[in-house]
């Protein structure tokens, strides 16, 4: 997968003038930030989990961290991160340009509450320096999530 199928995709969704390319990388919270000249709390990253041999995506916000105690509520079993090599394998994204959109199948994506307290978030645009900047709701629209989930917790 790479950012120009999912420009593709968020122009079917309507989104496709929100993506944003940097010279810079963006491929962490504090370096998104800086590229977009925003506060690193309204990076959406998602992260990615191996749950019951399925990858699971999970989008958080930029200040949120998981909390395990949620996470084992939730998903019935401890939070077991990717590693690098499983990332760029399993969810056709390199590691800090893993996006929630167009997951491979069989992929679950999650949208996590703390995305909800904000007028506008920023999730990678699936390459390590690009955002797209949508609302709430249009994240939800464009990604199809399995369901909103609260393990998050703020730092």
């Amino acid at each position: 997968m790479n950012i120009e199928q999912v420009k593709a995709y968020l122009a079917e969704c309507g989104l496709g003038d929100r993506v944003q390319e940097f010279d810079v990388s963006s491929a962490t919270v504090e370096l998104a930030a800086q590229a977009l000249g925003c506060e690193p709390c309204l990076i959406a990253k998602t992260m990615s989990f191996l749950v019951e041999e399925h990858v699971v995506l999970v989008v958080l916000a930029g200040d949120a961290r998981v909390d395990n105690a949620k996470f084992k509520a939730v998903f019935h079993q401890k939070a077991k991160m990717l590693s690098h090599e499983q990332v760029a394998e399993l969810t056709g994204f390199p590691v800090g340009g893993v996006c929630p959109f167009l997951a491979p199948e069989g992929t679950r994506v999650y949208l996590d509450e703390s995305l909800k307290r904000f007028e506008y978030v920023y999730p990678a645009a699936g390459s390590r320096n690009s955002a797209v900047r949508l609302t709430p709701a249009e994240l939800e629209c464009a990604v199809k999530p399995e369901r909103w989930v609260d393990i998050g917790k703020l730092a």
